[in-house]
């Protein structure tokens, strides 16, 4: 994927590029709001945004981000995946970039969509019905949109990249087109211009706050790596910065032709103030459809995010379809509902692109940060040069740090809004997390050999009634020797359970992305085995299909016999049946934990009440599956002041 092709690029243009490539249609308007229009405010607002797209875009994502790939994917969770093993600490910068994404998923949507019907404004015959007109058509199309994901974007994703094209060529003819309109717009390229306007301007520094939404979805190149190879990213973004450049330079200098005058983003946007008349209802739909292809990436990112999370034990396992047969392309309902439910709220509360403006940037710039630490992580790991990782460190976290400094203004403008979200999702991931490192703090493993005899004295026993020819039980243990006393408990001590051959399960979830593989150890022939299956963080995990396979292989090698050994189904060789066990864990009344620790373990159950049952997280089928329940003691009562008493 890393080879450059004419289609890759064509594919690239409708997958990566609609957040960042929809930009346009905000930016300047976001600027310039309320504010008297001069050369310097222009001229030095453009400059920001023309470094910015150079350094934090293509310097820091397009040329060096791209090369920390795992196995071809990107994504904070892909970058963390490559560097947990050498640093725990990883796994928080990984929770609060992840989170401040999923944030921004629910911002994107309403203000690109808003953005785009809003050019509606600039047609007499839609004066009359006012912004309540534009507030309905956004919803109506977000409502449609969300309700089309559970068809999957396979077949409507073909038509993506010919029409961001189509948007990108667009608005690089208007710009040109308007160019002329004050020469003195290309001054923009010296950077001189950009430090004047944070310097010189009346509070301008805190314009970095909507400069900043000129590179939102700079962090969609990176976690898109996977559907479009790095070679195609890196080409297809010359066109695009090329067509951004053009555009931004075309409302600059219109806007020099509005010297001296008062702003209203409600009013007026420069970007629409490009179009001709006779073009305008044209430009809105092609506006609206890029505005619904960036929508549907953010969407569809959020999707891989919280399955990533979820393979990563970083998020409550829930519900997800796959609704084509396309490599990585999920649907998540929760997720799905969650997102529209969001973003229909954001539409309401603030129903002009101009006010959710001000609730937009300030949760992704939390997440640029976590990826340039991450990053940096990767490049120590990689024994790149430590000059050249503070060099790193010392460049682009002085920029994205003046951008959250400027965005921070927002926060009681709006941006309240994407960081409570965002707090929220980091709770959810954190909770998750730390709860189950307490747990597995206490949990108790034992020696497999030291119950091999018994297991097979048990199997043997014939006064015991069979539960099952094949038992089958998940474990977590990852040293193939030891087993968890749980496991024990359920076949030996809860009730005897009694079966021809024991089979213990686990899964390893892997580093790499898309790894398929499994390992037997066969303990005692035809009595007890253990299967590992070794799965990548993006596949599924559909383990009794999976299980299936695995015993399937082991008969054709002659590697076990699983034809029952009841007499009558024996001699006409009937296959046994199999029982997976699922021990579902509850916290035990006997417990003395610390306040923290009994507020996480709380939120755990919790959110273990709502999430999906793990017998529906493994894909197994539910009447082949018993429930037991098994209490957890992290932390056992010291003691109890009991005393007898004598009558």
């Amino acid at each position: 994927m890393n080879k450059a092709s004419l289609a890759g690029i064509l594919v690239a243009l409708g997958i990566i590029y609609g957040d960042i490539g929809t930009s346009p249609l905000y930016v300047m308007n976001e600027v310039c709001n309320g504010k008297v229009i001069n050369e310097l405010l222009i001229i030095g607002s453009l400059s920001c945004i023309i470094w910015t797209l150079t350094l934090q875009t293509t310097v820091k994502y397009v040329l060096l981000t791209l090369n920390a790939d795992n196995k071809g994917e990107g994504g904070i969770f892909s970058l963390y995946a490559l560097i947990r093993r050498h640093g725990k600490w990883t796994v928080f910068p990984a929770m609060i970039g992840g989170a401040a994404l999923l944030a921004d998923g629910m911002i994107t949507p309403p203000i690109s969509v808003t953005s785009a019907i809003e050019g509606l404004r600039n047609i007499p015959a839609f004066h009359e019905t006012g912004d309540l007109t534009i507030v309905n058509l956004v919803l109506a199309i977000l409502a449609g949109l969300f309700i089309s994901q559970q068809i999957g974007s396979a077949n409507i994703g073909k038509f993506f990249g010919p029409i961001m094209f189509l948007w990108f060529t667009m608005m690089a003819i208007m710009g040109i087109a308007h160019i002329r309109d004050d020469w003195h717009i290309v001054k923009v390229f010296n950077p001189y211009y950009a430090v004047k306007l944070l310097t010189v301007y009346p509070k301008g520094f805190w314009i970095l706050g909507a400069v900043f939404l000129c590179t939102t979805g700079a962090e969609a190149l990176y976690s898109d790596l996977g559907h479009c190879g790095k070679g195609n990213i890196r080409r297809s973004w010359i066109f695009v910065k090329t067509c951004l450049i053009f555009n931004y330079l075309g409302q600059g200098a219109y806007l020099l032709t509005q010297n001296g005058k008062l702003w209203n983003a409600a009013e007026k946007n420069p970007f629409y103030e490009l179009m001709p008349s006779w073009f305008m209802l044209v430009g809105i739909v092609i506006a609206t459809l890029a505005a619904i292809i960036a929508s549907q990436a953010l969407i569809s990112g959020s999707f891989t995010l919280i399955s990533e999370a979820i393979k990563l034990n970083l998020w409550p396992r829930m519900k997800i379809n796959y609704p084509t047969i396309e490599r990585g392309q999920v649907f998540i309902p929760g997720i799905n509902t969650l997102l529209f439910l969001g973003c229909a709220a954001v539409v309401l509360i603030f129903q002009k692109s101009y006010n959710m403006g001000a609730a937009y940037g300030l949760a992704i710039t939390l997440c640029m940060i976590m990826t340039s630490c991450l990053f940096a992580y990767y490049m120590l790991i990689r024994r790149v040069p430590m000059i050249w990782i503070m060099s790193y460190l010392a460049v682009f976290l002085t920029i994205e740090f003046s951008f959250l400094i400027a965005n921070l203004e927002k926060f009681p403008h709006g941006g309240y809004v994407a960081l409570i979200v965002g707090g929220l999702l980091f709770l959810v991931m954190f909770i998750w997390h730390k709860s189950r490192r307490i747990k597995n703090r206490y949990v108790e493993f034992v020696r497999l050999e030291d119950y091999e005899s018994i297991l097979q004295e048990l199997s043997n026993d014939h006064s015991i009634p069979k539960y099952a020819t094949h038992l089958v039980y998940l474990t977590s243990a990852n040293n193939p020797k030891e087993i968890e006393h749980k496991v024990i408990y359920s076949i030996m001590y809860r009730k005897p359970k009694r079966a021809d051959i024991y089979w213990f399960v686990h899964v390893d979830v892997l580093d790499d992305p898309y790894t398929m593989e499994y390992t037997v150890q066969t303990v005692i022939p035809n009595e007890i085995i253990r299967v590992e299956f070794r799965l990548g963080f993006r596949v599924e995990h559909r383990i009794q299909m999976m299980f299936r396979k695995v015993v399937e292989d082991l008969v054709a090698n002659k590697e076990v016999n699983v034809v029952s050994r009841y007499e009558s189904l024996s001699k006409n060789n009937v296959m046994g049946d199999f029982r997976f066990i699922v021990i579902e864990k509850f916290l035990s009344r006997d417990n003395q934990l610390p306040f923290l620790d009994r507020i996480i373990m709380k939120g755990y159950f919790l959110l273990k009440r709502i999430s999906l049952s793990e017998e529906r997280g493994f894909g197994l089928d539910s009447s082949d599956v018993t429930l037991e329940k098994y209490p957890i003691i992290v932390s056992s009562i010291s003691e109890i002041n009991l005393k007898r008493v004598r009558e």
